[in-house]
């Protein structure tokens, strides 16, 4: 049983903090500035889907700079 105090570690990955919500989302969020991409929620899913998630917007915003 927990509480809304209750604690959850952030996981770091990429340059980005990792921090689960009590509902099962996650919110996304760079560790600073300049931001590369802004902050951002997810569905419910595990960790390894929001690595995911966060790589391909890497790759998006990449490539997005590369055409330009």
């Amino acid at each position: 049983m927990g509480t809304a105090t209750e604690s959850r570690p952030a996981v770091r990955y990429r340059g980005f903090l990792l921090l689960t919500q009590a509902n099962g989302t996650w919110l996304v969020r760079p560790e600073r500035s300049p931001m590369t991409l802004l902050p951002f929620r997810t569905p419910t899913c595990s960790l390894e889907d929001v690595k995911a998630l966060v790589d391909w917007r890497l790759s998006e915003s990449t490539s997005r700079i590369r055409s330009a």
